[in-house]
């Protein structure tokens, strides 16, 4: 398994959303779906110790979150695809940042992903000036140049041109063979003709 998660606990002020949650994330792609707010961002969140749990131990690849934190996000990408924190830099500037996080960093892989996603022609551009689609490609193309063992997807498919999306799942289907890695897709359907390793259901 890449990643564990065992007894997990959270929740907002006036609802619990996650109580004892135990769960094995395999190398390969992992589905999590349900309805609307019923905690598929979140769990994608709590994977990336990007919220905090209130209860519960998460593992990758045998580091734990408790007391290796560092170690533990250094293998996992996750960017938060409706996120402006880096709208006053370029693409450019936001591969290299991933580039220097993750030392598996694919940059042929990246390379080709400029090309396939249609990025060449803003990678210079300030991002706040990008589109919603053309944002969510950059981040999309650091998530699979990283080389993280764990990599989060939330929604990926949102607002992509069906190029991009029919490029995407390709990219799903050969990530379903990796032995090493892992990716989590968070979305109402399942990705379209990707082999799924494992299905995480949160309910409606």
């Amino acid at each position: 398994m890449v990643a564990q998660v065992r007894g997990l606990g959270f929740g907002f002020t006036k609802r619990v959303l996650f109580s004892d949650l135990s769960l094995d994330v395999p190398s390969g792609v992992t589905w999590i779906h349900g309805g609307e707010s019923c905690g598929k961002t979140t769990l994608l969140r709590l994977l990336a110790a990007d919220l905090v749990a209130a209860a519960g131990g998460l593992q990758v690849n045998g580091t734990a979150l408790t007391g290796q934190g560092h170690a533990y996000r250094d293998q996992v990408f996750w960017m938060d695809p409706k996120s402006d924190a880096f709208d006053a830099i370029t693409p450019v500037a936001y591969w290299a940042g991933v580039q220097q996080r993750y030392p598996a960093f694919d940059p042929r892989l990246l390379a080709d992903l400029q090309n396939g996603l249609s990025l060449a022609p803003h990678q210079d551009k300030a991002m706040y000036m990008l589109s919603t689609g053309s944002k969510r490609k950059v981040w999309l193309a650091a998530a699979f140049a990283s080389g993280a063992p764990l990599t989060l997807l939330d929604e990926p498919f949102a607002a992509l041109d069906k190029a991009s999306i029919h490029l995407v799942l390709e990219l799903l289907q050969e990530a379903a063979a990796h032995p090493a890695r892992a990716w989590v897709v968070a979305d109402y359907v399942a990705p379209r003709g990707v082999p799924l390793a494992a299905t995480i259901a949160l309910g409606d």
